[in-house]
């Protein structure tokens, strides 16, 4: 008797087809089962890992600007042109799947913002013919609900969300964005929805959102939801310290402490996260331990970057065209022989987290982890171009990230001047002098009380209250704030301005973060317009505000400050 199998026959599927084979047959499927495994298209490691998952990055871009997945400094975008087309992407994943992948999941930047990404979708599941099993996505979910449905309709079957915190307006803070309210609508709307399973990935950084991790695994109780609690990871510039990474083994302490009855999820083949069950829970939990034990002994996982460079670990710097070799006309032998010698150099496992060197490896945003990918920023051209640092390239109104700067002592001094009439220059400066008569206008300006005390209290309120009128400015705990009025007579002789004006100086200092020249201009303005204000009876239509300026800082990354030639007319 002639048996033959598939390739994708498993010994499972075995033991169906033949329940009662004799002893002898056994051996026969054994032996045939064993060749199989020998011959069958798989892209096997010198450690003889398998690897049967491929996740594509479908774009650089995204509509986050979480702290951890983008340096601060921005990345350079890749060229449209230099981007995978949809057409080259459908070609690797069909080799890719003709050599064992089973399954592909589609990341970023944030994949949802890729056009074309409904007929993508469409294309891959056409694959499905050949052996792929699934088709997943990784999500910040922002924008994700309206295109859901139809997602799951073409073919998606898996999703995760990236959701690293559940309050809103830390939310805002960590992403330098607004959507919290929309990832949890996309939540919602798969939840519903017929997909295999939902996950939610969140980053858990010390000291920013640990203390939410009850919040997360109380989740689990009503909802069929996987939380996912994921260790910090190093990439360039996201400011890694091992003092922010919480191993997860002190998570799932602080998580048994409320909950001691948890137990162990079984895990499955290559499963990336340690799983664990409230009992009586819809919903599971789990931790992807990548840092403090990290399961690459089991790892069979391919990345394709969306320009088309092949990494197969996310840790190693190296990295091979396929892009390049496509477009110089490679066979589809060719690029399976350029795919097998980069896995052939895959190493036994990734460096321990104290040798880790990231300094040559891509930021997370261009290698197509997405959280989730996401405390940073939008894709700028910054290090080489100027810009607007308070608008992303949108050009969208964005809050600058401070929450990685340095805790300096900041200093700044700003100064300004009003010009005012000699009649309210004189109420000012020299109402002791003055003869006034009740019913003169000097008189009902004096009624509003001493004009530079006045002002100085106003200035000094209004550096307090910086962040308050001026929408993209932070919130700063003030240490020092000195205002000073000075007098100037136009000197006899000399050209130029021939008016009166007061001077005002003010010097703002605190420890924080960020600088404090938006206080000390905010002080000088303020104070400025309330001289006006307390003069407009007696010189209203002559006073002119002007000369505001930043003289001097201190403190902070871009160095100290000092104007050279200070012009104050």
């Amino acid at each position: 008797m002639k048996v033959g199998i598939s390739p994708r026959l498993s010994k499972r599927s075995f033991a169906t087809h033949f329940p009662r084979g004799t002893l002898h047959m056994r051996q026969v499927v054994k032996a045939k089962i064993s060749q199989v495994d020998a011959t069958a298209p798989f892209f096997v490691d010198s450690f003889q890992r398998k690897h049967d998952y491929l996740r594509i990055s479908l774009t650089e871009r995204c509509n986050l600007r979480c702290f951890y997945c983008m340096p601060s400094e921005g990345v350079e975008l890749s060229p449209e042109g230099k981007l995978l087309t949809d057409e080259e992407i459908i070609r690797l994943a069909s080799l890719f799947v003709d050599n064992g992948v089973t399954k592909i999941r589609l990341t970023g930047g944030e994949p949802s913002i890729r056009r074309g990404i409904l007929e993508l979708v469409r294309n891959l599941q056409a694959l499905k013919q050949r052996g792929l099993e699934s088709i997943a996505m990784t999500s910040n979910g922002v924008a994700l609900y309206r295109r859901l449905p139809q997602l799951v309709e073409y073919g998606l079957t898996h999703l995760n969300l990236s959701l690293d915190t559940l309050d809103p307006f830390k939310f805002e803070l960590m992403t330098r964005r607004r959507g919290h309210e929309a990832v949890l609508k996309s939540l919602d709307v798969a939840l519903r929805s017929p997909l295999v399973s939902v996950k939610l990935n969140a980053v858990i950084i010390k000291g920013l959102n640990d203390s939410e991790i009850l919040d997360f695994v109380n989740l689990t109780k009503d909802k069929r939801i996987s939380v996912r609690f994921i260790e910090f990871m190093p990439f360039t510039g996201n400011k890694w310290d091992k003092g922010k990474m919480i191993p997860s083994s002190e998570l799932l302490r602080r998580i048994t402490v409320h909950y001691p009855d948890v137990t162990r999820v079984p895990d499955k083949p290559n499963d990336t996260a340690k799983s664990w069950k409230v009992p009586g829970f819809q919903g599971n939990f789990g931790f992807i331990s990548s840092m403090s034990d990290h399961f690459c002994g089991t790892c069979n996982r391919l990345r394709l970057t969306a320009d088309g460079q092949i990494k197969v670990c996310l840790f190693d710097p190296n990295e091979v065209s396929l892009r390049d070799a496509m477009r110089e006309g490679s066979s589809d032998k060719e690029l399976i022989n350029k795919i097998s010698l980069a896995i052939s150099g895959k190493k036994a496992k990734h460096a321990g987290m104290n040798d880790i060197d990231v300094t040559k490896n891509r930021p997370m945003i261009l290698i197509g982890v997405r959280k989730h990918q996401g405390p940073r920023l939008i894709h700028r051209l910054y290090s080489t171009q100027p810009r607007l640092t308070h608008l992303d390239e949108h050009g969208k109104a964005s809050m600058v990230d401070v929450a990685y700067k340095a805790c300096t002592r900041r200093s700044a001094t700003a100064t300004g001047h009003i010009y005012v009439n000699r009649v309210a220059y004189d109420l000012v400066f020299r109402r002791d002098s003055l003869e006034i008569t009740h019913d003169s206008r000097e008189a009902k300006a004096q009624r509003k009380g001493d004009v530079l005390a006045v002002a100085q209290v106003s200035a000094i309120m209004a550096a307090k209250k910086t962040s308050s009128l001026i929408p993209l400015c932070h919130p700063l705990t003030l240490s020092h704030i000195d205002v000073s009025f000075t007098p100037e007579l136009p000197r006899p002789g000399v050209g130029g301005e021939d008016r009166p004006k007061i001077i005002c100086t003010a010097q703002v200092t605190c420890e924080g973060r960020t600088g404090v020249e938006m206080e000390a201009l905010t002080a000088v303005s303020v104070g400025l317009l309330t001289i006006w204000d307390m003069l407009k009876a007696v010189a209203g239509k002559e006073m002119e505000i002007g000369g505001v300026m930043v003289i001097n800082k201190s403190g902070g990354q871009s160095g100290d400050f000092q104007r050279d030639r200070l012009d104050t007319t």
